[in-house]
């Protein structure tokens, strides 16, 4: 969670002092946590990798092609001064697209485009994590899968106190 901040301003207590320790007040605080977060309309945050990518004019749209095709998004095209057209390409690509994106572009630039890549930031998706069928979604399943939690999210609903 990033830029999430929980106070609590107003707790009542039971008197008797079995009933406070960590035991008892862990639990409801963690469905109060939950439900909130559920309730704030999330979104998730995707590391973004800056591209560098050198390549003659004649496969610029082979770089280009590798580029949409894995959601990148230019930044800048630029010719390189005294490399007789040989352009300089900028751009941002999901780090979850990265992966084979070298070999990708190698191939359909029949090896003449090189490329680096660095961590550039973290880039909010647009789509709601909750929407079944979602691409978000389905990041949120593999996820919850990988740490041994239940596939689907659980509703709201859940986290209702049962008396």
């Amino acid at each position: 969670m990033y830029g999430v901040r929980f106070d609590m301003s107003d707790i009542t207590l039971i008197a008797d002092g079995a009933h406070r320790r960590v035991a008892q007040i862990m639990p409801a605080s963690r469905k109060v946590l939950y439900a909130a977060e559920l309730s704030a309309q999330p979104r998730l945050l995707e590391p973004m990798y800056l591209v560098d990518i050198q390549a003659p004019s004649r496969v610029l749209k082979g770089v280009h092609k590798c580029l949409n095709r894995r959601r990148g998004v230019t930044i800048s095209e630029e010719e390189k001064l005294g490399m007789n057209g040989v352009f300089s390409i900028r751009a941002h690509l999901p780090v979850s697209e990265s992966f084979g994106f070298s070999a990708y572009l190698q191939s359909e630039t029949s090896g003449l485009a090189f490329l680096q890549m660095s961590f550039d930031h973290w880039s909010m998706m647009s789509q709601d994590p909750l929407e079944p069928n979602s691409v978000t979604n389905k990041i949120v399943q593999d996820i919850r899968v990988r740490k041994g939690l239940r596939q689907e999210i659980p509703p709201l609903n859940e986290f209702l106190d049962r008396l």
